[in-house]
């Protein structure tokens, strides 16, 4: 029988519940001789729990089915009578994703927060200020919070709640913000957090995404990429900059920021530029040594996603490693590579131009004096002194290769990072990692480094600068590493990033 033949039985049968028609037409294909593919498909379908309970749920409200049935209201009603709201929630394994207080005044227990994506926000029927009265059927007047928090924790299956609403209340959305954590955070170490269990840790570089700022202290955010349905506490920027010493800058308690040192042991000695390389004491540019340049500004840095037109300059490329790592070596590497593609900038130095060198090739040739002009005015980066000569790198280098049309790639001491981090340039940082002390074994048995030293380096640098890393390349294999920055390099320059909203600002 064919499924038209169905479709015109179908429409004979005049019948209200859905649920019944179901059956009649589950019934009509079963009797039919040679069903068509179609009519099969359509009795797997219908026979599917999910239909069913579809079509089952539309005759209860069809019907007007409601549970449970109240009573209606009085007609008249005394004045001072409160609403009430009767909350019914359903508990599977999960927290009920609110915190309550007690009015120290009144003595009433009420919501002070609904934690956003838990089991009561999504509800849409449980809000901050609602005065909470009944906990399935038991009164909670005069009892201690820590002991109402213990009813609902014990509660299984449904929950119901009777609660006195807040008047004033106004359910509205925030618009999420999107930041990058600067400091690293551990509720369990805080003892001012209002609820350890609903907090969220976090480490610094970590993408968050506060989804609530009502509160003035406390926020409610969830990590990139989510993984949670609903949000953790996390401290507002107010509350984190409350632990600041004014004689320190180190964070206390579950806070940790330190400071950023201009001499750090074991980062790299050699001041390595594009086309030569000498031994010299290595120095940042003498902004990096202000006292302000180490103060933590926020403990959250705004973020948005950011894609690159075709027509705007390449992002500035930065490698950043300890020293043995094989950074210099990657770079010179990645522009051997393609050479019309990557390049770097060209260095100043005071020294003469020897033989064969040609004035803005291998260097810039300047005087001691307009060197000293430059430095003061924080035209370097990076500067330092080899065999009585200085050299140094400038951001006018680096711009100009980039006005050029090619992708310009630098290494620097970490410490500099900041320095680059501007709107013009929208540096993409890639750390250069060392690996395993058993791979270094392996990779540099004739490298004249203490493979311990270069890891204990490398972890240090990570653990002072992670929240400037874009991205990490852990350098086990030199080829293997070089075809993996090129990927990164792609992917940084044509693909949507996460970059400082202040570097969206055509403003500054």
């Amino acid at each position: 029988e064919s499924s038209l033949v169905i479709i015109i039985k179908i429409k004979e049968i005049n019948i209200f519940s859905c649920v019944l028609l179901l059956g009649q037409i589950m019934t009509i294909i079963q009797r039919a001789h040679r069903p068509s593919a179609e009519a099969k498909e359509l009795y797997n379908l219908l026979s599917s729990p999910h239909v069913q309970a579809l079509l089952s749920s539309h005759d209860s409200v069809a019907q007007s089915d409601y549970l449970p049935v109240l009573p209606p209201l009085p007609d008249e009603l005394p004045e001072d009578e409160e609403a009430m709201r009767i909350v019914c929630l359903v508990k599977n394994n999960q927290p009920l994703g609110a915190t309550i207080k007690r009015n120290e005044e009144s003595g009433d227990i009420y919501v002070a927060r609904v934690i956003h994506g838990g089991l009561a926000d999504r509800s849409g029927l449980l809000f901050p200020g609602d005065v909470l009265v009944e906990v399935n059927g038991n009164s909670v007047a005069g009892l201690e919070p820590g002991r109402v928090i213990q009813i609902l924790t014990s509660s299984k299956g449904t929950v119901l709640l009777k609660v006195i609403p807040n008047s004033s209340q106004v359910n509205s959305r925030q618009k999420p913000v999107y930041m990058r954590a600067m400091v690293d955070y551990r509720p369990q170490q805080d003892s001012s957090i209002p609820c350890p269990v609903a907090g969220m840790s976090f480490s610094r570089g970590d993408l968050l995404e506060v989804v609530d700022q009502s509160d003035g202290q406390w926020w409610q955010a969830r990590k990139l990429p989510c993984g949670a349905t609903f949000a953790g506490l996390i401290p507002s920027a107010k509350q984190v900059f409350l632990h600041l010493s004014l004689d320190d800058l180190f964070l206390v308690g579950p806070y940790k920021q330190k400071c950023s040192s201009p001499s750090l042991a074991g980062f790299r000695r050699s001041f390595r530029l594009w086309r030569r390389t000498w031994y010299k004491k290595r120095r940042q540019s003498c902004t990096s040594c202000s006292p302000s340049s180490n103060v933590l500004s926020s403990p959250y840095e705004e973020v948005a996603l950011y894609q690159r037109l075709p027509q705007e300059s390449y992002r500035l490329i930065v490698l950043i490693g300890a020293s043995g790592v094989g950074v210099n070596e990657l770079r010179k590497r990645l522009i051997k590579l393609n050479p019309s593609t990557f390049q770097g900038p060209v260095p100043y130095t005071t020294r003469p131009m020897k033989e064969g060198e040609l004035a803005g090739r291998e260097y810039h040739f300047v005087t001691k004096e307009l060197f000293e002009y430059m430095l003061c005015n924080n035209k370097f980066v990076e500067y330092g002194e080899g065999k009585g000569h200085m050299y140094g790198m400038s951001i006018d280098a680096v711009d100009e290769v980039l006005k050029k049309g090619q992708m310009c790639i630098i290494d620097v001491e970490p410490p500099s990072v900041h320095l680059l981090r501007c709107r013009n340039l929208k540096p993409y940082v890639i750390f250069i990692k060392a690996p395993n002390q058993e791979r270094l074994r392996q990779t540099r048995r004739n490298a004249r480094i203490i493979t311990n030293y270069l890891e204990e380096t490398s972890q240090m640098i990570e653990a002072k600068y992670k929240q400037y890393f874009d991205s990490t390349v852990v350098n086990d294999d030199l080829q293997d590493a070089c075809m993996q920055l090129c990927s990164i390099i792609q992917q940084a320059q044509n693909e949507p990033q996460w970059i400082p909203v202040s570097w969206l600002r055509t403003d500054e």
